[in-house]
């Protein structure tokens, strides 16, 4: 807490918050998923003890979510052996243990999914069990037909190029430069992206693209957007000739997410713009849907059998007859050449994985040089850190009742100072309160159009985005 902006937090205790409709609504729901889940693997257990301790398990989170609902004072987490549980609870005292409505809401969410852990870690059968797995494959596997299209484009991009353009060198450096702000807004959009927006190739449509309705409504909803310094950057240190240009993406969600991140990745390597990607996980399930290791590997295992992936059920019993997942030779041939293609990259050390449980402790990234050194001083090496969704802009910004004026990188403290050694990007669409680098009276504007009445509700439903970058190395 000592490293933490001074800046007021939000709280749960604000009505006219998030945080309050979180802790109110959301939350609940989420810890019953979770018992949900955990009830029905103890019931198609053939293990007595794995059926015992997943009815404790059943107990442990029922009694939370009574104490959530309920406004009781939030508990310290039982010792699971992790050296992060006495900081959780120092600062638990810190906040004078507070009530489930009185809490800093970032904290506060961050030890719920930490305490769900805990029910895990004291087990001996359930320590590795994820219990928002299900829901991950669920919704990758909804995507199916965003993922064919991707699929389609990036192999056009990275295997095939389209017949010979006579273009200026001009308009061949332009035409790059739309190419990566398209790829890394279908990253920053994730599942809510109009896949339009990667129609072709041709310099002639993607004039075209840039110019279309679906372009351009996408386009007004991102309320500040530093993608072409970003390029600039990255192309400025190609042309230079430096022979490492890592890139590291602070990863957000799994699914389809994950895989529009590695789009991204991948897009990156094959242009130039990086020699390596060091993508960082979480190391314990998290925010429902954050990326563990293991999700990782799953979709590069659905690439490579992807009739068998897409096709399969995901109850835990799994003894339903599933019907295969109707996919052309052409379609199973792309997502495979992308298997092909991304394990490759895993393989040659270009795509890195990286866990750190300082992603995973209750604070914010103000904290980052102070508590974890060492991970301060491998991100310096980087050529740009990519932090995506909500969360991570969270916590780069302490969640913090910020002006929306307010420059990003004052609000984002010893990482957005002179010479912190970091590129920061934050690629995130607006899922929480807290919001900076607006111009002046645009929150207000915002506002006025929200029929919903106080608190700032705009930045709640996804609808809005932020691109922003600061540059510590300049």
């Amino acid at each position: 807490m000592e490293y933490d902006t001074k800046t007021t937090p939000y709280k749960t205790s604000d009505k006219f918050s998030f945080a309050y409709v979180s802790v109110r609504d959301r939350w609940p729901v989420i810890l019953t998923q979770a018992i949900d889940d955990v009830f029905r693997h103890t019931m198609a257990s053939k293990d007595p003890e794995h059926t015992k301790e997943g009815k404790t398990i059943v107990e442990q989170l029922a009694k939370m979510k009574y104490e959530m609902q309920h406004d009781r004072v939030v508990t310290p987490l039982e010792d699971d052996g992790e050296e992060d549980i006495k900081d959780y609870n120092k600062e638990l005292e810190q906040l004078g243990n507070p009530k489930w409505f009185e809490a800093p809401w970032l904290f506060i969410e961050c030890y719920l999914y930490r305490r769900i852990q805990v029910s895990m870690n004291l087990t001996k059968t359930w320590k590795s069990h994820d219990v928002f797995h299900l829901q991950k494959n669920s919704t990758f596997k909804s995507s199916l037909a965003a993922i064919l299209e991707l699929a389609s484009k990036y192999r056009h991009i990275v295997e095939g190029p389209s017949a010979a353009e006579e273009l200026t060198p001009e308009q061949v450096a332009e035409k790059e430069k739309l190419l990566f702000i398209e790829m890394a807004e279908i990253c920053l959009w994730g599942n809510a992206t109009d896949l339009s927006l990667l129609t072709s190739l041709s310099y002639e449509d993607i004039q075209k693209l840039q110019g279309s309705e679906a372009r351009k409504k996408s386009e007004k909803n991102i309320l500040v957007n530093d993608l072409s310094d970003v390029y600039d950057m990255l192309l400025k240190q190609k042309n230079e000739g430096k022979k490492e240009r890592r890139v590291d993406i602070v990863l957000d969600n799994s699914g389809f997410e994950l895989f529009v991140d590695l789009i991204l990745g991948g897009y990156l390597l094959y242009a130039g713009l990086a020699t390596e990607i060091v993508f960082h996980p979480k190391s314990l399930p998290w925010f429902v849907s954050d990326v563990l290791p293991k999700d990782f590997a799953d979709l590069l295992n659905a690439l490579h059998d992807p009739v068998t992936y897409f096709s399969s059920s995901d109850e835990p019993e799994n003894n339903k007859e599933n019907k295969a997942a109707s996919l052309s030779d052409a379609q199973k041939s792309d997502l495979e050449s992308l298997f092909s293609h991304w394990s490759k990259f895993h393989a040659d050390g270009k795509f890195v994985l990286r866990p750190n449980r300082f992603w995973t402790t209750g604070g914010s990234y103000w904290r980052l040089p102070k508590t974890a050194p060492e991970l301060f001083e491998d991100l310096q090496k980087s050529e740009l850190v990519i932090f995506k969704g909500d969360l991570n802009y969270r916590k780069l910004t302490g969640d913090a009742d910020w002006n929306p004026t307010t420059r990003f990188e004052e609000a984002i403290g010893p990482l957005g100072e002179v010479g912190s050694g970091i590129r920061v990007l934050a690629l995130r669409t607006c899922k929480a309160d807290v919001v900076v680098g607006l111009p002046e009276g645009k929150d207000e504007e915002l506002r006025a159009g929200d029929a919903a009445g106080e608190g700032r509700k705009w930045a709640w439903s996804g609808k809005w985005a932020v691109v922003e970058f600061w540059d510590g190395k300049a």
